[in-house]
């Protein structure tokens, strides 16, 4: 029997659902919320009325496209954490109502988690490499950043993380201070491409171990770029593409440094990324520039699984539905990341 799994997506700013065939995806449809830019960051409130608006029809388009009827699906799987509370609750809430309405299991996703488990995605038609258990992933969005040592698809361990800052914030943050609109760490990957990575050298943190910390680099730039603009107001605008290759630089050179020095560590050369900054172009460079020259085989993720996306929800219900970890009714969405 073919398994058929709805997954809904809605932890943030982005209203997304897929359908699932066991591994192959058949759909995934996300519905942005440009109104965010206006205030350079998402507000909450704000996000979860669009999501409110965005979800029936995002649903529908999702079926449609994947040509299956309602009664097809054999689980709904929704995004519980972390997240923004209200957010998370509209999706919640019609996963909920359309599970018991279809008499069919539900299945609750960690968002964190399912990032990961996207790399398991199969196109509708052929096969795409995976990575075989157990293998290293870094996880870098705005929100998180750590190292994790995948040795099955819920046996997860965390062996680095962020001690303040996210690299996706820091990312974000770098680009306010050089006045870009939000969302700018896209903007910081596309100017990067004309400049000089080597023209303005920002400190590395000496953290300990496989944490990160991405808080004085930001306090770095900021003073930098304050004492600069004294003696020549347009010193911004004039090395805009230098610094924000300088800027990216930095930020992948501390990621690369801790993953080498994990892959030291455990020995594990299969070598993994997702989440949002796993589309920055120059990671990406890095780590397949160190798969030629260190041996690791790396898995990099399609730029339509990196961002929030229903597709790794799906996904991660289908090893759950697999396995029988339903869930019920009962079920509470979460804010922060309580199972790492």
């Amino acid at each position: 029997m073919s398994i058929f799994i709805l997954g809904i997506e809605s932890s943030c700013d982005d209203t997304s659902a897929a359908v699932i065939n066991e591994t192959r995806i058949l759909s995934n449809f996300t519905a942005n919320q440009d109104v965010h830019k206006t205030y350079g960051g998402v507000v909450p409130e704000l996000a979860s009325r669009a999501h409110q608006q965005n979800i029936i029809p995002v649903i529908e388009h999702a079926l449609k496209h994947a040509k299956i009827r309602k009664n097809q699906l054999n689980a709904v799987a929704f995004t519980n954490g972390p997240g923004l509370l209200g957010s998370l609750l509209v999706g919640a809430s019609f996963a909920k109502a359309f599970a018991m309405g279809l008499n069919i299991p539900l299945l609750e996703v960690d968002h964190i988690q399912a990032h990961i488990l996207a790399h398991f995605i199969q196109p509708a038609t052929g096969d795409k490499d995976i990575p075989d258990f157990p293998f290293l992933c870094l996880l870098i969005s705005g929100g998180h950043t750590q190292i994790v040592i995948v040795k099955d698809h819920f046996d997860m361990e965390v062996i680095g993380r962020t001690i303040d800052d996210a690299a996706g914030e820091a990312f974000d943050k770098s680009a306010k201070i050089l006045g870009l609109p939000y969302p700018g760490g896209p903007l910081i990957d596309k100017y990067s491409k004309q400049g000089d990575p080597k023209k303005f050298p920002f400190p590395h943190p000496s953290i300990k171990e496989l944490d990160f910390s991405f808080s004085g680099l930001k306090t770095s730039i900021l003073y930098f770029l304050r004492d600069k603009m004294k003696d020549d107001p347009g010193f911004i605008e004039q090395n805009k593409f230098d610094l924000c290759a300088s800027i990216q630089s930095t930020i992948v050179d501390i990621l690369m440094h801790k993953v080498e020095n994990a892959v030291k560590k455990t020995g594990i050369k299969q070598v993994a990324i997702a989440g949002g900054v796993s589309a920055n172009s120059g990671l990406r460079k890095a780590l397949l520039n160190k798969q030629k020259s260190a041996g690791w085989k790396v898995f990099i993720p399609d730029f339509e699984y990196c961002t929030d996306n229903a597709a790794m929800i799906a996904i991660t219900g289908y090893f759950k539905f697999l396995d029988h970890n339903f869930s019920d009714q009962k079920s509470s969405p979460y804010s922060r990341n309580i199972r790492s």
